[in-house]
């Protein structure tokens, strides 16, 4: 099968940098209408200007009124969303000692309440339509305790009990609910400028160490690129994935395995 997502509408949260921005730059090169979400609008506004057609949105996914207008806007400029992107997360890392019920909380907020806003917004008009692919993008680390990161994970855990439980409520309206859980990502930015630190801190390690320490982890022996990640979102977004559905999928180069 010829994998053709051309002349669709996709929505990207957390579309202004990083894996993000490759992700709303892979669908237009894919051909899709893109929107390009998050909660820094320059940043967003940046990557749209890049795209064939695409508009940016200004959105904090935490507030559920500016998912809606998100979601109006995306239907303004295109037409019905065909696919939805839940990329938006922060990670802030620390021991049960470290962390902050504060911080606990704002990470839980964007990467699992989030979650849930983006796709109460969205969902509607394609359980209308009887149409859509939503993909959340988790990490293996919502397969997998880690490390001094108990926030980050429980909130990815959380979020594929969320996309599961979607699945069978929209699956009699044809509508697809799939997580993408990507390895670490150790050349993004995110890692560079800021992971590599807290990691190394944490474990009192030095960052080359951490670096080590992770490849070292990985049977394929290399990290997780972003292009790994848009290879995975194309087909789950396609009609080539259309029996595939309450799915996390690992891309982790076989560091996770278990399902």
């Amino acid at each position: 099968m010829v994998i053709d997502i051309s002349c669709r509408t996709a929505v990207v949260t957390g579309g202004g940098q990083g894996l993000g921005e490759a992700l709303a730059l892979r669908l237009d090169r894919e051909g899709c209408n893109v929107v390009v979400a998050d909660i820094n609008y320059e940043a967003a506004n940046a990557v749209a200007q890049k795209c064939r057609k695409a508009v940016a949105v200004k959105v904090d996914v935490t507030d559920f009124s500016q998912c809606l207008e998100m979601a109006r806007a995306a239907e303004e400029a295109f037409g019905a969303v065909d696919i939805l992107v839940c990329n938006a997360a922060i990670l802030k890392s620390g021991d049960i000692e470290s962390l902050s019920s504060e911080t606990f909380r704002q990470v839980v907020d964007v990467n699992l309440n989030g979650y849930f806003n983006t796709v109460k917004a969205i969902a509607p008009s394609m359980l209308k339509r009887r149409k859509g692919s939503i993909i959340q993008i988790n990490s293996k680390s919502g397969k997998k305790g880690s490390y001094k990161n108990g926030a980050y994970a429980a909130s990815k855990f959380g979020a594929i009990g969320l996309t599961q439980s979607l699945a069978l409520e929209f699956a009699p309206y044809n509508v697809r609910v799939n997580c993408i859980c990507p390895g670490n990502l150790l050349n993004s930015p995110l890692w560079v400028n800021s992971l590599f630190k807290q990691y190394a801190q944490n474990q009192g390690i030095t960052e080359e160490e951490v670096r080590m320490k992770y490849i070292s982890q990985v049977p394929l022996g290399r990290s997780c690129e972003y292009e790994d990640i848009e290879n995975a979102l194309v087909f789950l977004a396609s009609d080539a994935s259309s029996y595939m559905t309450g799915q996390a999928i690992n891309v982790t180069g076989g560091q996770q395995m278990s399902p």
